[in-house]
């Protein structure tokens, strides 16, 4: 079957354009061949994302009956993508064009797919490493695909981890900072094991009188995306240089988003944090600084890599 590469990439832009002004702004400085397919891989997790949670764009979320429908809706048009067959939707079409161009496979694409059905589930983490196997599902292994499509080696397992880690810090920092839009939606990511141990009531966690305990647990959650993006910094610095330097662009953007929701305490969730163009602009330019230097030597993994989140998945 031959597809319109080049309407399935006019789907995509648009797609990355309205969907994330952050990460399009990075994906403009990759060379052009990762620029497409990262837009490619892009809209595909779009599309599942809004299928999943009844949504426009990451918009409010929609009626969420029928979620266990969409969640097989989601899997059979990733099936038809991925074996080269028509799904009739450019979003899932267009990503079965990547994963052929650049060897993602089956079992990277079912690891994302993995996170939408624990949201399907009303899944709330328990612990510590159940938060991260669930920021692993639903940015971790999206990571480990944008390795793929800039060419790192599936045996490369140290660079893998290292982008991982980044997808992970990044949905550290969304969690940090939706904490009240999640609520809204009945949904908190927060383990409950640190709500029992900050005497926050779970499901009571936004409410005024518990702000300055959550203050604390988002604090906690920023520690560790800093932890996190430092290990990504280090393979990143073993990418090209203008990969280095998107990379690097939505570390610094997504990193700043952490450090102010930390640096806002107790009023971090009066409004939605977000970034400036004009800061964005700023941080590409510093990443452009930064991809010119030497890559940050001695960082460690935090406490749970790729690897080992992975094995707790399957278990």
């Amino acid at each position: 079957m031959t597809f319109d590469r080049e309407a399935l990439l006019t789907h995509a832009r648009s797609s990355i354009m309205r969907g994330s002004k952050s990460f399009a702004m990075a994906s403009r400085l990759f060379d052009r061949e990762t620029r497409e397919r990262v837009w490619l891989l892009y809209a595909w997790c779009r599309a599942c994302d809004d299928l999943a949670d009844a949504q426009d764009m990451g918009g409010a979320l929609g009626d969420q009956s029928g979620a266990a429908e969409r969640l097989a809706t989601i899997r059979s048009l990733t099936d038809l993508a991925l074996k080269g067959e028509p799904s009739g939707n450019p979003s899932f079409d267009g990503f079965g064009l990547v994963a052929r161009e650049t060897g993602i496979t089956r079992a990277m694409a079912d690891d994302v797919v993995a996170g939408f059905a624990l949201d399907a589930a009303d899944w709330q983490p328990r612990s510590e490493a159940d938060m991260l196997r669930y920021c692993y599902h639903v940015a971790g292994a999206v990571g480990v695909m944008m390795a793929v499509i800039m060419g790192v080696s599936p045996q490369d397992e140290d660079t893998l981890d290292r982008a991982c880690d980044l997808g992970l810090a990044f949905q550290l920092a969304n969690i940090a900072r939706d904490l009240d839009e999640d609520d809204a939606a009945e949904r908190c990511y927060l383990p409950l094991e640190w709500l029992v141990e900050a005497d926050i009531s779970p499901g009571e966690q936004m409410k005024p009188h518990f702000r300055r305990a959550l203050t604390s647990l988002a604090h906690r959650l920023c520690e560790m995306e800093k932890a996190y993006e430092a290990s990504a910094r280090i393979g990143a610095g073993r990418l090209t240089f203008r990969q280095r330097w998107a990379v690097l662009a939505a570390a610094d953007i997504y990193g700043a988003i952490a450090r102010e929701v930390d640096k806002a305490g107790t009023h971090a969730w009066d409004h939605r944090v977000s970034t400036s163009r004009r800061a964005k602009l700023g941080h590409v330019a510093h990443a452009l600084w930064e991809a010119a230097m030497p890559p940050p030597k001695g960082a460690g993994h935090p406490a749970l890599s790729r690897r080992e989140l992975a094995a707790l998945a399957r278990k």
